[in-house]
């Protein structure tokens, strides 16, 4: 009879620890779930996310706006209001009304190994280019290979803005379908460069064989073409279609094409002025701080308009274009033959059909307003000119004014006929105040 209490005592005991244990467990549950909705809430999970992100990258990054995401198929994180600065800097290097990143579940595991996203979509993001350049500098050199992020279901970029202390540009607008290592990358790009009174607004369609080329500081296969319009204020317009490609190359601080390959079809416009003409250029092209160049570039020009009313010779020439808050033009070549609407010429120059010879120097603003060197020979005969070509160009416009040009020029020729008058050794001089004095 003694055994018999201790037998019915343990069923007791059993229930009492599963009661515990099973309270125990429940507690955790509980507090586990309450632990991973407060990790889950999105603000508290998106201010980890920053945290983490910005520690590794030597940053401050902080979204005050209403942060959202969602778990179920691809997750996707979406913030507002996001800035990012270097700590303790004044300015911040990148601001975002909002940007939406799309990444599936097998990136996330994959902790960095895979950086395969699925969309990012940026509405107004501003990067202030010399606050990136800063931190830029300060990161210590990478030991890995940079590798090339993939969006399978593409890039969306509306209202970007890039500024430096004296350009912008502004406008940006990115519709880039999908990006993968290894596939050629097709985008259209919307943007409007701004240096005042300068502005350049482009519509492009954009072509990238390899863009992974591109982080290896490799070249890869580039074309672009599209509209583009160059505006000087109210001065002038030049609106013109664009065509584009050669190699390209990202260098530390530049873009290069070497060699480009330039088609254009443009328009001169100021007031009631339209002079029609199509640029065909070709050599290494440079963009490095907001200046665009070509350097020993050959170039072809001829006018596409009437030809009783054209005043755009027909030309080929090699030298140097250079076109930023200054344009450089230093070029020689041959004029093809003396354009319809160039004044007559006396005889015998009249008669000569060869091409002539020519040189042209100009540095200046960019609505070639200010005064550029020329020389020009027709068989024997030279000219040495300094001159304005919006005045050489109203001159020529106006029958009925004065009959010589507005030159700072010497002329010289062995033969002229002049209305029957026959004249030898002929060295004349022409004398525009306006320009005389002009860059000396």
């Amino acid at each position: 009879m003694g055994t018999a209490p201790r037998a019915d005592a343990r069923p007791g005991r059993r229930a009492r620890i599963a009661i515990v244990v099973a309270a125990t467990a429940i507690g955790a549950v509980v507090l586990l779930s309450l632990l991973l909705r407060a990790a889950l809430e999105p603000q508290r999970a998106s201010r980890f996310l920053l945290d983490r992100v910005g520690a590794s990258l030597g940053l401050e990054i902080r979204a005050a706006g209403r942060a959202e995401y969602r778990l179920r198929g691809t997750p996707v994180l979406v913030l507002r209001d996001v800035g990012v600065r270097e700590p303790g800097a004044a300015r911040e290097l990148l601001h975002a009304d909002r940007l939406l990143l799309s990444v599936p579940w097998s990136t996330i595991r994959a902790r960095g190994d895979v950086l395969a996203a699925t969309r990012l979509e940026a509405d107004a993001p501003r990067v202030d280019l010399p606050a990136l350049q800063h931190w830029l500098a300060t990161r210590p050199p990478s030991t890995t290979p940079k590798r090339l992020p993939s969006f399978t279901d593409g890039v969306r970029i509306r209202d970007g803005r890039l500024a430096k202390d004296d350009w912008t540009i502004d406008g940006i607008q990115v519709d880039l379908p999908r990006l993968a290592a290894g596939e050629p990358a097709h985008a259209r790009l919307r943007a409007r460069y701004l240096d005042p009174p300068l502005e350049i607004p482009v519509d492009l369609a954009i072509a990238v064989s390899d863009p992974d080329a591109l982080l290896r500081n490799a070249r890869t296969g580039f074309a672009a073409s599209g509209r583009i319009s160059v505006r000087r204020g109210g001065d002038w317009t030049l609106p013109a279609w664009l065509v584009l490609s050669g190699p390209l190359r990202f260098g530390a601080d530049d873009v290069r094409l070497d060699p480009a390959r330039i088609g254009i079809a443009a328009r001169w416009e100021s007031g009631a002025t339209r002079v029609p003409f199509a640029l065909g250029a070709h050599g290494p092209l440079l963009f490095d701080e907001a200046v665009w160049q070509l350097a020993d570039a050959t170039l072809a020009l001829r006018g596409r308009g009437i030809p009783a009313r054209d005043p755009v010779p027909p030309l080929r020439a090699r030298g140097q274009l250079a076109l930023g808050r200054r344009l450089v033009l230093r070029l020689q070549g041959h004029i093809a033959r003396w354009p319809q609407a160039w004044p007559a010429l006396p005889a015998p120059l009249a008669a000569a059909d060869a091409p002539m010879p020519f040189a042209l120097d100009y540095t200046g603003a960019p609505d070639l307003g200010d005064v550029a060197s020329l020389a020009l020979q027709r068989e024997r005969a030279t000219l040495d000119a300094r001159l304005r070509l919006a005045d050489v160009q109203g001159w020529l416009a106006n029958d009925a004014g004065n009959p010589l040009p507005p030159l700072d020029a010497r002329v010289r020729a062995p033969l002229l006929d002049l209305d029957g008058a026959r004249l030898e050794g002929v060295e004349a001089t022409f004398d525009a105040p306006e320009v005389a004095d002009a860059g000396r």
